[in-house]
């Protein structure tokens, strides 16, 4: 089976790339796909714990949560 790379860049809110590329990585998590996901630059804030949700936005911590438990995160 193939395995993906998913590499986040830019801080979790103001964009909508963190959310999209988690959402990626969680929809492959549910058919089977091995993934990883690679955290850097402004993209490590979306792992802080804490966060305070822009109104409108989902918690960003949460999505890399689900992703992390089925360790696929990486920092």
């Amino acid at each position: 089976m193939t395995s993906f790379l998913i590499v986040l860049n830019e801080g979790p809110y103001g964009s909508e790339r963190p959310y999209n590329g988690l959402r990626l990585a969680m929809s492959l998590q549910t058919k089977g796909a091995p993934v990883k996901v690679f955290l850097m630059g402004d993209a490590v804030g979306c792992a802080r714990k804490g966060q305070q949700t822009p109104s409108g936005f989902y918690n960003v911590e949460c999505m890399v949560g689900s992703v992390a438990r089925k360790g696929a995160a990486a920092t």
